[in-house]
């Protein structure tokens, strides 16, 4: 298995870091998932990635850890 870092940009107005993170943490509770996604593999090589919902949505219906070859 590789490693990925995986992060979504928000520009969020804040007065500070503590409360930036709390305001983007009531978006996501509230708000749609984000579908852009910025991913950093092992070699730090940066690809931007847009996922299709309806295929997001599949996926994250199976559960994925019951596959033999992710043990």
């Amino acid at each position: 298995m590789h490693k990925f870092t995986v992060s979504i940009t928000r520009e969020i107005e804040a007065d500070t870091a503590d409360e930036a993170a709390l305001l983007l943490y009531q978006e996501l509770s509230r708000g749609p998932i984000p579908d852009r996604y910025s991913v950093v593999d092992e070699t730090k090589a940066t690809t931007e990635v847009k996922l299709d919902r309806q295929k997001a949505d599949e996926f994250a219906s199976i559960d994925h850890t019951a596959d033999p070859g992710n043990w």
